[in-house]
Formats: C-alpha cells, sequence, structure tokens
C-alpha cells in the first residue's frame, strides 16, 4: 500500500468519526468548532453538516473572536 493511499484511508476514517460525532446532540456552532479543532476545512465541514460555506466560515470567525479557537 502506497503512503497516498494510507493518507487517503485515513482522512476517510477522520470523516467517518466525524459523521459518527455528529449525531450527538448539541448545537451547530459547537459542532463545527469541533470539527475544526481536529483539523477538518470548512468546506469539509459544511458537507458533513449539510449546511453552507458562508455559515461555517462566519462561525468560525466569531468563534476566533470569541476565543473560542
Amino acid at each position: 500500500m502506497s503512503s497516498e493511499e494510507i493518507i487517503e484511508r485515513l482522512d476517510l476514517i477522520i470523516k467517518l468519526l466525524a459523521m459518527n460525532m455528529m449525531n450527538d446532540e448539541g448545537s451547530q456552532k459547537d459542532k463545527i468548532i469541533q470539527l475544526s479543532k481536529i483539523g477538518l476545512q470548512p468546506k469539509e465541514i459544511a458537507n458533513i453538516l449539510n449546511t453552507s460555506n458562508n455559515y461555517v466560515n462566519v462561525t468560525l470567525s466569531n468563534a476566533r473572536k470569541d476565543g473560542l479557537l
């Protein structure tokens, strides 16, 4: 197995774990912050949470201003 294949599989595992985490209770804001903290990009977060990139970016910007990130 090549390095690229390993990286792709690890990325997939991370995304699956993130999707599983999103089944838990919690606000959309909290989920966005947690997914960002584990290293997902805003576009990936938006896809997982079925929301817009803009909403994720604004939420992350506000979280940074509030010292949450």
